[in-house]
């Protein structure tokens, strides 16, 4: 921008022209030396090699509230700090200005007449004659207490964010607690023994902070039959675990009614359809079904809702899937279609129901999907040693998904021994 002609006269008015330049120049020249050593904005003194106080100026006076003539000549340095501070000179300071000959910033504490602490930072250098004796410390201090200040709060803030990190941690091993002891309620504590039949089970909880829906029963019927299922609930958290609650109950309660697993795969998706309708739309896939322990083998009658296809293991250790294929998901539609399936368990056989956590885990570099064929591989490799010894195999499968397994898996399985014991074998 151009200057016109007033500027000159307008920096005068307000006293930024050479002139109001030139009479700042003239007073810094005029300060005294002692002047800028008395009203120095920070403290000043000079001690002799034992500690006694020589000079100090007007400004650590003022902060010390004491005369001068109680100051000079009569105290030492370390006679101005607080027994920590006295500790701390004696022990730090000290040894290193005399190893170093100087020290720079060290934080300590100064008393004032009226009993106060004023932190303060230090900083001396030893005068050394020239022969190089020590002859007197120089000794600056500065006003830290502001500096403190900003110290106690950010650490004040800092403990209130430990104290913060350590209650949220706390809180989410108290929500882990709870939600292991609900996600255990939605699942047997124990199978029971069916005669002619070993069974197991495992489940495995992808996150300790999400209710999963993965689920699995098996309950007696009576007349010597029993009932079995295992699904998966679309979603996680507490509104999937009340629709896993509500479809075993839901389950359950239609067995004892009609156990035919068309009729109670029928019956639970009536129940979810109707329930969830309105709202948010709730589904799940589930296999049912019924055995029925007969003469050296136990029949299976089993229908399927969407969910994947059970494995058998047979006792020659080759592995095939039982289809039903048609089977819808359950809570869908009004009307939904499933497929019913028997097969009959030999001695050595296991039947395998499982979610499709294990299926869908990814693997290998590229993240690929475990997938069917690899399951039915797996199941093959292994010996026919009955339902625990797969379940045990599996889990050890599980395992080694680590981070490529991000969803919850139940795994339910039935097999008839390989060898029955005779009456004296179970008597003994």
């Amino acid at each position: 921008m151009c200057r016109t002609d007033e500027d000159p006269d307008r920096e005068r008015e307000h006293g930024q022209g050479p002139d109001a330049m030139s009479v700042a120049f003239t007073d810094l020249l005029e300060d005294s030396a002692d002047e800028l050593y008395e009203q120095a904005p920070c403290g000043y003194l000079s001690t002799l090699m034992d500690g006694t106080i020589a000079k100090v100026n007007t400004t650590l006076l003022e902060w010390l509230g004491l005369p001068r003539q109680e100051v000079a000549g009569r105290m030492r340095f370390t006679d101005l700090l607080t027994v920590g501070g006295k500790l701390y000179h004696e022990t730090h300071y000290a040894p290193l200005l005399q190893m170093k000959g100087e020290v720079g910033g060290i934080a300590l504490d100064i008393k004032t007449a009226d009993g106060q602490r004023m932190p303060v930072l230090v900083t001396s250098k030893v005068k050394t004659s020239e022969d190089g004796e020590p002859m007197l410390v120089r000794t600056t201090v500065f006003d830290a207490r502001d500096r403190r200040a900003y110290e106690t709060e950010l650490l004040r803030a800092r403990q209130a964010a430990d104290e913060a990190r350590r209650q949220a941690e706390a809180d989410r091993q108290r929500l882990q607690e709870a939600l292991a002891v609900l996600q255990q309620s939605l699942i047997p504590a124990e199978l029971p023994n069916v005669p002619g039949l070993e069974a197991d089970a495992y489940y495995h909880t992808a996150s300790p902070d999400l209710l999963g829906g993965d689920f699995y029963d098996l309950f007696p019927l009576g007349a010597d039959r029993w009932a079995f299922f295992l699904g998966d609930v679309c979603g996680k958290g507490p509104q999937a675990a009340a629709v896993t609650s509500l479809t075993r109950y839901t389950l359950r309660a239609a067995a004892l009614h009609d156990p035919d697993p068309v009729a109670v795969l029928t019956t639970l998706n009536t129940v979810l359809h109707e329930r969830y309708r309105s709202g948010d739309a709730r589904y799940c896939t589930a296999v049912f079904g019924v055995l029925q322990p007969g003469s050296g083998h136990v029949g299976v009658h089993l229908a399927s809702g969407g969910h994947p296809s059970a494995l058998i293991q047979r006792a020659d250790s080759t592995a095939q899937y039982l289809p039903t294929p048609g089977g819808m998901l359950i809570g869908v539609l009004p009307q939904a279609e499933f497929t019913a399936t028997r097969t009959q368990l030999l001695p050595g056989d296991t039947l395998l129901l499982y979610t499709d956590g294990l299926t869908e885990a990814r693997t290998g570099a590229k993240g690929e999907l475990y997938g069917d064929d690899a399951l039915r591989a797996f199941a093959a490799e292994q010996p026919a040693e009955g339902p625990q010894a797969l379940i045990s195999a599996l889990t050890g499968l599980l395992a080694g998904f680590g981070d490529g397994l991000d969803d919850d898996t139940a795994l339910l399985a039935f097999g008839v021994p390989a060898t029955i014991p005779t009456p004296s074998e179970e008597l003994t």
